[in-house]
């Protein structure tokens, strides 16, 4: 059975503007297709494990080839868990506020964890990366409260969707699908804008099981 997650990296609650047209995307989702599992991984809860020292050297001792010990071999177990639980999804929701240009660090902390050798990626020194997750599909859900398109650079510039669609695509999900809602601050009156991006989320959700 197909089963969805989604990945939030909004630490705002109920005042997340890309966590509400995530709800309305799984809420569509949910409507059509009652028996699917939909399972939520708020990146905020605690759960996710540090990348750090010991998590640096396992990931360059599994990449020669041998066996973390010790306390990297802990880190490696977590990352492993980590990596699991998002694999054993088929279909992916990412809801991805931009922060300072970019990704919250929380959602670039999770990349780092799961991005192993042998679990997201190979490597060939011929042929360089190879992605290693297959028959996936992603939608990501963008939102920006300064930057948008043609704003001019006074007003930030997009690190966050290339950055999270390249790595996906390194990973081997290449069937990604986005929306993006980039009300400006100076904005008098964003309902618009809100209005449509909840009814892309509603007409994508629509077809993203098929």
């Amino acid at each position: 059975m197909t089963k969805v997650l989604h990945l939030s990296a909004s630490p705002r609650g109920p005042r997340s503007e890309s966590l509400a047209i995530a709800t309305t995307f799984l809420d569509t989702l949910r409507d059509l297709s009652p028996s699917t599992p939909i399972e939520t991984y708020d990146l905020w809860d605690g759960t996710l494990p540090p990348f750090g020292p010991d998590a640096a050297s396992a990931k360059m001792t599994v990449f020669a080839g041998e066996q973390p010990q010790g306390a990297a071999a802990d880190a490696w177990n977590a990352a492993v868990a980590t990596f699991r639980r998002f694999d054993a999804a088929d279909r992916y929701v990412f809801s991805v506020p931009m922060w300072n240009a970019g990704v919250p660090y929380i959602l670039k902390q999770f990349i780092d964890v799961i991005s192993q050798p042998g679990l997201v990626f190979g490597f060939d020194p011929v042929q360089g990366y190879q992605g290693l997750l297959r028959g996936k599909r992603a939608a990501v859900i963008y939102t920006s409260a300064v930057y948008g398109p043609g704003r001019g650079p006074a007003f930030g510039a997009d690190f966050q969707a290339p950055y999270l669609e390249d790595w996906l695509r390194w990973a081997g999900v290449d069937d990604i699908h986005s929306i993006h809602f980039r009300p400006n601050l100076a904005t008098a009156d964003a309902d618009a804008g809100r209005h449509q991006a909840h009814t892309q989320a509603r007409e994508m959700a629509k077809k993203f099981m098929s």
